[in-house]
């Protein structure tokens, strides 16, 4: 399954915090594809893989004393016309 993460830092992270998030998410099962950081209402978008939403919440959870964050199911295009009828 693959998810996009929404965060927005509580704070500033500090050098070791950015440095050790990608691993503790990778460390709970969740294969972090591609990550961002951005300008507006969030400061950074993570895409992943992982086997359940379960395991992605689980991760996240990891770092929530720095970071909240909102978590959506990505269905691929061609499958979700499909599971639409279309």
């Amino acid at each position: 399954m693959q998810f996009i993460t929404l965060v927005k830092f509580r704070r500033r992270p500090t050098k070791e915090e950015v440095d050790s998030t990608p691993k503790k998410v990778e460390a709970a099962g969740v294969k972090v594809l591609s990550a961002y950081w951005c300008l507006g209402r969030f400061d950074a978008v993570v895409i992943s893989e992982a086997p359940n939403p379960e395991t992605v919440m689980k991760a996240f959870s990891s770092i929530m004393d720095t970071a909240s964050s909102e978590t959506m199911v990505a269905i691929p295009r061609p499958e979700a016309v499909k599971l639409a009828g279309y």
